[in-house]
């Protein structure tokens, strides 16, 4: 090409005996070296024909005007992405409003969903509660940018999740499911999703697990107090709205989390979160087989008792002062299993089966995630200032 030679002047060259026999040596030494080096350059996409396809444009004095390299890459991230994008799909919110002249139809949100599973002539997808949330009705962008029609079968405000249903003929591809329990901190993952809307349908971002295990209180009902705790993953891959029940996948290509806006703070930079597929399968499944979650329940409205003053701690609740947290029972429902028991009015619920419960929330967790329908629990509680113990048998909690 002459890139070097245009910058110094070169000299006559001299002919002298003995010339031939160092250039033929230099001449094998050379072929060899092009001969060992060649697989290595091949792999590394720096030989000619390869990967790279180089594209020179010259004007009519033969000077370089345009250099044009186009190379085809491939990574992990690009492979890992290349097996689930179809998987990923938009979910479109719509609801219809009448007026007395006429009835409108219009697209009040989107997000994004997952497809799971794909058994005989239906399709599973996995969303977020939010995403669905006062439709009338439900469409799937898929991959293609084709909308079809989806059946919810149902969903969870607790744990943001909903299943929806579609004909499977639309599906090729279905993501599968890993185990978000040995992910770790400094782990690549990707998100995948429609942030802002179906214009950025398909949209890719990277990053690492930035923490695992992390636990954000959740007010479901918007009264000040805690419903729930979600545990949930942290990962600096951006996730912005639309990408609301989109996927978060390994370097494997496999689904460890369904990303949820519905937790995150939009207002904080590098920080999106994921509820880990490990909590979130049995809750898919009971949405799937049921249309609701099946969870056991002891049958009573109650407040933690850092919500009560100290007044009535003393004089309603009648506790003793070394008892500072539990849960007041303010009310039982006929015939359940709290009731069948025994139990009362401002009895106080301060652990089951020995561990501690001091708060509304640690008694939702417990019953959801320690025990199933049918489980016998043992309840210790405080009424007018004396401990006692009872067995429950736990039933389905009815919604």
């Amino acid at each position: 090409m002459g890139y070097y030679d245009e910058e110094y002047e070169q000299k006559p060259k001299r002919r002298g005996r003995g010339g031939f026999l160092p250039a033929l040596i230099g001449a094998i030494v050379g072929g060899l070296i092009v001969a060992v080096a060649s697989p290595f350059l091949s792999n590394t996409e720096m030989m000619p024909g390869n990967e790279a396809q180089n594209e020179t444009v010259r004007n009519e004095d033969g000077e370089v005007i345009q250099k044009k390299v186009a190379v085809d890459v491939t990574t992990s991230v690009t492979k890992a992405v290349d097996q689930v994008n179809e998987a990923v799909v938009g979910v479109v919110n719509i609801q219809q409003s009448r007026s007395f002249w006429n009835e409108e139809r219009t697209d009040a949100g989107t997000g994004s969903g997952v497809i799971y599973k794909k058994a005989g002539d239906k399709a599973y997808i996995v969303t977020n509660h939010h995403v669905i949330q006062g439709a009338t009705q439900v469409e799937v962008s898929l991959a293609d940018g084709s909308r079809v029609p989806a059946r919810p079968l149902g969903s969870d405000q607790l744990t943001d999740l909903a299943v929806l249903e579609i004909d499977s003929n639309h599906v090729s591809k279905v993501m599968q499911f890993g185990d978000s329990d040995v992910l770790k901190a400094g782990e690549p993952v990707i998100a995948i999703g429609n942030p802002l809307g179906l214009q950025f349908s398909g949209s890719v971002t990277q990053g690492v697990v930035s923490g695992v295990n992390r636990v954000i209180p959740q007010d479901l009902n918007q009264d000040g107090t805690p419903d729930w705790q979600a545990e949930v993953i942290q990962t600096d891959a951006a996730i912005n709205p639309g990408n609301s029940g989109g996927a978060l996948i390994n370097i494997d290509g496999v689904l460890i989390g369904i990303n949820s806006m519905k937790i995150a703070q939009q207002e904080v930079e590098g920080i999106g979160l994921a509820i880990p597929i490990n909590i979130a399968e049995p809750i898919i499944n009971d949405l799937e087989k049921f249309g609701e979650v099946r969870r056991p329940y002891i049958g009573v409205s109650t407040l933690s008792l850092n919500e009560i003053s100290g007044y009535h701690l003393k004089e309603t609740l009648k506790l003793p002062e070394n008892v500072v947290e539990g849960v007041a029972v303010l009310g039982l429902e006929p015939l359940s299993p709290a009731a069948k028991a025994g139990m009362k009015e401002y009895d106080v619920i301060v652990a089951f089966d020995g561990e501690k419960i001091p708060d509304v929330v640690a008694l939702r967790k417990y019953l959801y995630t320690q025990k199933e329908i049918g489980d016998k629990i043992e309840v210790t509680y405080y009424r007018q200032g004396q401990e006692n113990k009872v067995e429950l048998t736990l039933t389905e909690q009815k919604m």
